[in-house]
Parts: structure tokens; sequence; C-alpha cells
């Protein structure tokens, strides 16, 4: 009985070694199509987002209420909020030009960053801020609400604004727009390369 050599198949391009150029750690094979799946993931939440309050899809936004027949986007979202120590600046935000814009185009940038898979580190920065200020409005840490009602929270920490920061600082660590997605194609833009910030 002979032994057959174990054929030795060459790495697809996307899961070859990470080029240097790019930083980061890039995974390999099903891990890294975990995390770019993940990455996609977590983009159509953002991006679905901006198209539901932009154009008013009837889900979490109803058609008279949308963006583009002159509503508010934010401006429901902020009033609402009641607890936690910025409520009163959250308030006095509602309405505003420049929290509307910052609102729709923090979840667009994010949306079309991740599911295409560039400018992941900038994206996972200003994310990250985004959803801090997210967390803050929710405040997770209250029991009850400013008017005594129960605020419902199931964890004093960690809510869904805390995950999706640390999705978008794994995929940028990780370097996941290099699998399905357009990150080798992005740094080597001649602006992105000499900023290897906007990686």
């Amino acid at each position: 009985m002979s032994v057959q050599p174990i054929r030795q198949t060459a790495p697809s391009p996307a899961e070859a070694a990470p080029d240097p150029s790019l930083g980061g750690t890039a995974l390999n094979g099903p891990a890294a199509k975990a995390l770019a799946a993940l990455r996609i993931a977590t983009g159509l939440v953002f991006f679905w987002a901006f198209l539901d309050k932009t154009f008013g899809l009837g889900y979490a936004t109803p058609s008279e209420r949308a963006w583009i027949e002159g509503a508010s986007p934010a401006e429901g979202y902020l009033r609402g909020v009641s607890a936690g120590p910025l409520e009163a600046t959250f308030h006095s935000w509602a309405g505003d030009l420049w929290a509307d814009w910052m609102f729709m185009f923090g979840m667009l940038g994010c949306g079309l960053a991740l599911v295409l898979g560039v400018a992941l580190r900038p994206t996972a920065v200003a994310g990250s801020a985004m959803m801090l200020m997210l967390w803050l409005s929710q405040w997770p840490p209250a029991k009850e609400l400013s008017d005594g009602s129960p605020s419902m929270s199931t964890n004093p920490l960690i809510d869904q604004h805390v995950v999706y920061a640390a999705v978008m600082i794994a995929v940028a660590a990780c370097g996941a727009g290099r699998v399905w997605g357009l990150e080798r194609v992005w740094t080597r833009l001649p602006f992105v390369d000499r900023r290897p910030w906007l990686h």
C-alpha cells in the first residue's frame, strides 16, 4: 500500500499573506470570510437605517417623516431621550440642521465603508464616536427614566452600540476589507496611499 503525498494548494488571493503596507493583522481562510460577513452585515444595518430615514420606507420611518419630505431624521430620537446626564443637551440639539446631517452622513459613511471594505480605520474611529453618543443618549446604567418609569435596560454597560463599535474596531484591526471588499484597491489610490490613517 502506497502513501500518497498531501498536495499543497496555493492560497487564494483573499487568503494570501497580507500586504505589509496595509497595516493591521489579516486573518486567513474561514476566519477571514466570517469576519468579512460580519463586516458586511454590520454595514447593512447602518446603510438600511440611512435609506429608511431618507426615503421613509415604512419600517422605522413612515413616508411622511422621510428626510426627503423635509422631516428632521434625528429630531424625534433626540426629543425622546429620557435618561442620563446629557438628556437636556440632546433635547437642545433636536431639530438642529447640523445634528441631522451628522447623524445621517454618519450612518451613510459607516454603512458604505463597511459594506465596501474601505476606509476601515477612520470608520472605526468616527463610528465608535457616533456609537458613544448613541450610548450616552440611551444611558443603559439608568434603572429609571426621568419620569420615574422603568428604563427596561437589560445591561448597565453593554448594549448594541458597544457591540457595533467593537465590530468596527475589530474589522479595521484585522484588515477585514481584503476579503469580499475593496480594501486593496482603496489603499493603492495615490491620495490614500500617502495617508495610512485613511486605510
